[in-house]
């Protein structure tokens, strides 16, 4: 293992010069992905570590696309949690509202490899992930409130004491009146559910307080109880947010604003390596095309490209597109593209 001999927590107390670009909040940890492709995961035997988590991955794509970002979560006092601060920084993420627990060890995540579509996940946050320790009186609701886009996940609603921080933290944006965008991503994961059912009256809290809300058809239909894409959309509207993006695998994707502008977009052809990734590319590149005031389609064609190259490739996080890649995938799929600045 490389050497790991920075300090765990946070070097310096949040006083940005200017506001974040984006700033998430939630899960944080080590992927071991085996480097054998097609083999049982009791079989493999060589593994690459990765940054892991979903939260973390999306502010690393954003960042792979000259945005200023920051995650607020928690690492184990262990080796795998220096690991998850020194990489943050790599990657050109703040990793100074990471906290530390010492009662809990950095989440790790295996998963099986079988293109096109088949990985099954292994999350070890036994026996409660750091992430699942954020509290709402350690928020630093400046950072919160002043970043242009907030991003928090279904998965922070899932456990306490990070749910009542999670809508903490929603709660001040909404009561600062800042303007900026909060994206709930619907991040529905079973296994940190008990029942489905318990989700939804979170999932209705939340949704609130979000202007934008994006998951896909299995997320989707936990948060609104439907599960067609347009009714998706329509019942997330009603929820409250904004726009409503809906994510349809390789049916593309449908995103519907309140102001009646619909885009669908078609999926990008690649050979997919490893799909894990591709939401929290697509999540990035997202925030990058709304910070930029993109028009809808060009923001969702954006999106969905830096998703299909992040599918192509082996990791998530070290995997994240930078803009010319996005761009030239852009015009090999015959899709016009338009300059990717700021």
């Amino acid at each position: 293992m490389a050497d790991m001999s920075e300090p765990a927590g946070p070097a310096v107390p949040y006083e940005p010069v200017e506001p974040y670009d984006l700033l998430t909040m939630g899960r944080v940890g080590v992927d071991l992905y085996p480097l054998e492709t097609g083999v049982p995961l009791a079989r493999v035997e060589t593994f690459g570590r990765f940054l892991g988590g979903s939260p973390a991955n999306v502010a690393v794509a954003a960042a792979r696309l000259g945005r200023r970002t920051a995650l607020v979560s928690r690492t184990g006092a262990d080796p795998f949690g220096e690991y998850v601060h020194r990489a943050l920084r790599e990657f050109g993420v703040d990793d100074r509202l990471v906290l530390t627990t010492p009662e809990y060890p950095t989440p790790l995540t295996f998963c099986e490899i079988f293109p096109p579509d088949d990985f099954p996940l292994y999350f070890y946050r036994r026996p409660k992930a750091p992430d699942m320790e954020l509290r709402a009186d350690e928020l630093d609701l400046a950072a919160v409130c002043e970043a242009r886009i907030f991003w928090m996940t279904g998965t922070g609603l899932s456990e306490e004491p990070s749910r009542t921080a999670t809508l903490a933290a929603l709660e001040a944006r909404t009561a600062a009146r800042t303007g900026g965008v909060t994206v709930f991503d619907l991040d529905w994961r079973p296994m940190f559910w008990a029942d489905p059912e318990r989700a939804r009256p979170w999932y209705a809290k939340a949704l609130a307080h979000a202007t934008v809300a994006v998951g896909n058809l299995d997320e989707c239909e936990i948060a609104t109880g439907v599960r067609e894409p347009a009714d998706c959309a329509r019942a997330l509207l009603a929820a409250g947010v904004e726009l409503a993006v809906v994510k349809q695998g390789p049916k593309g994707v449908l995103a519907a604003h309140r102001d009646g502008t619909v885009a669908e977009v078609p999926p990008v052809a690649v050979e997919v390596v490893n799909g894990l990734g591709a939401g929290d590319a697509f999540g990035g590149a997202l925030c990058h095309g709304l910070l930029a005031g993109w028009d809808l389609e060009r923001v969702i064609r954006y999106a969905n490209a830096a998703g299909a190259l992040v599918a192509s490739r082996l990791s998530c996080s070290a995997a994240m597109p930078t803009p010319a890649e996005i761009d030239e995938l852009l015009a090999r799929s015959c899709i016009r593209p338009r300059p990717s600045g700021h």
